[in-house]
């Protein structure tokens, strides 16, 4: 019998592999499901990995975190993003901090990430197991029995960080901890207007985006979709919305203002720019910093004629105009989720954990580490630091109650 099974091969069960030391690791059997472990890893950030977030304050840290912000806090105490970038630098990985704070490794690929891994998990002796996956876990009276769908194994703990998955969580269910119901936590928003229409790519710097009906607002840069709206600004309030907008069904109106101006600022601008600008066509000419493409729909859309100069528009026109760009309502119906970086809200409950250790007060000897736990974050590398920061307290645990 093994010491310790890891369940899953993501960032939080490797990064556990990796600081278990040799003495541990060659004691060690990590099981992975897919062919090749790392997956969102391998596909974060567009391919580069967005490893973390250059945030070094633990306070400032958990306020990304719309669930798991009081747990994490004594867990970045002892590990967070400037102990990360330390641990990769260390293992000749360098990483750069971008404007917008976001972590990435210089190479900008996240083979570098994997690489580093693979090789740290390696050097430690554990043994790895891909395409091979855990049916069920049973507590002995002091060992578990893991049942795959080739073998039986037996180890003294287990540490389970297999992503958030429903299977999963059934795992975690039949072996008696509770489970918070997993909803999207990071999506976009559907929406079908004439505003957006044949609008695909256009990006704006900076939007102020809320749902009123749940008083909740977001801002950010923003982009127009196939389907409707990305981008950050978007995925935030997803995010913070998660649950509220689940029991809409996501069926609710945002208001969007596009240009960072109130109603009145706007009105006053164009009028301004009118005088100006007065023998200028007004399709020709976008007042904003925005692209033409959107300016000229919004003209369409409040039927602008097209031969019109600056100095033909009217009080109303303005008016409405401002309107659609400051308090503009769109219709969501609908949501779509990133297949490969998928985030949940929901999970294990987080009272049922030891957030000193990670060990599970509900099963003594089984640790619970990553996404399966109902901690999630914003887009920017703090979900992946999560996962880092939890993963060394575990190895820390083990290898000080283990050597």
């Amino acid at each position: 019998m093994k010491k310790i099974a890891i369940i899953g091969g993501g960032a939080a069960g490797y990064f556990t592999a990796t600081n278990l030391g040799k003495e541990l690791g060659k004691q060690t059997v990590l099981f992975e499901q897919a062919s090749l472990p790392l997956q969102k890893v391998r596909v974060s950030g567009g391919g580069r990995c967005n490893v973390t977030h250059a945030c070094f304050d633990p306070n400032e840290l958990v306020e990304f975190y719309p669930r798991g912000k009081k747990e994490l806090l004594s867990v970045f105490h002892k590990f967070q993003p400037g102990d990360t970038m330390e641990w990769f630098e260390s293992r000749k990985v360098p990483l750069k901090i971008e404007d917008d704070n976001r972590i990435f490794p210089v190479s900008n690929s996240s083979l570098s990430i994997i690489e580093c891994l693979l090789k740290e998990v390696d050097k430690n002796q554990v043994e790895t197991r891909f395409g091979e996956t855990v049916l069920s876990i049973q507590k002995k009276e002091k060992s578990f029995v893991i049942n795959t769908k080739s073998d039986y194994y037996e180890f003294e703990k287990v540490i389970f960080t297999p992503g958030s998955s429903i299977k999963s969580m059934d795992l975690m269910k039949n072996i008696g901890h509770k489970i918070v119901k997993p909803v999207p936590s990071l999506f976009t928003f559907n929406i079908k207007d004439e505003r957006l229409k044949d609008l695909m790519g256009i990006s704006f710097e900076w939007a102020e985006i809320s749902i009123p009906q749940l008083k909740m607002e977001s801002e950010g840069p923003m982009l127009i979709t196939h389907w409707g709206l990305s981008g950050p600004g978007i995925l935030r309030l997803s995010a913070w919305g998660a649950l509220e907008l689940n029991k809409l069904n996501y069926e609710f109106q945002i208001c969007i203002n596009f240009i960072q101006q109130e109603l009145e600022e706007s009105i006053e601008f164009l009028n301004e720019f009118k005088i100006e600008n007065a023998k200028k066509s007004i399709y020709k000419i976008n007042p904003f910093s925005f692209p033409k493409r959107f300016w000229n729909r919004i003209l369409e859309v409040q039927k602008i004629p097209q031969d019109l100069t600056f100095s033909h528009l009217n009080k109303n026109q303005i008016q409405n105009i401002s309107k659609e760009l400051t308090e503009g309502i769109y219709n969501v119906k609908g949501k779509s989720t990133f297949k490969d970086e998928f985030v949940t809200a929901g999970g294990v409950d987080l009272k049922e954990i030891n957030f000193k250790t990670m060990e599970s007060k509900v099963v003594p000897n089984l640790f619970i580490a990553g996404e399966i736990l109902n901690i999630d974050a914003i887009t920017g590398g703090f979900n992946f630091q999560a996962c880092w920061s939890e993963a060394f307290l575990i190895s820390e645990h083990l290898k000080s109650s283990l050597l």
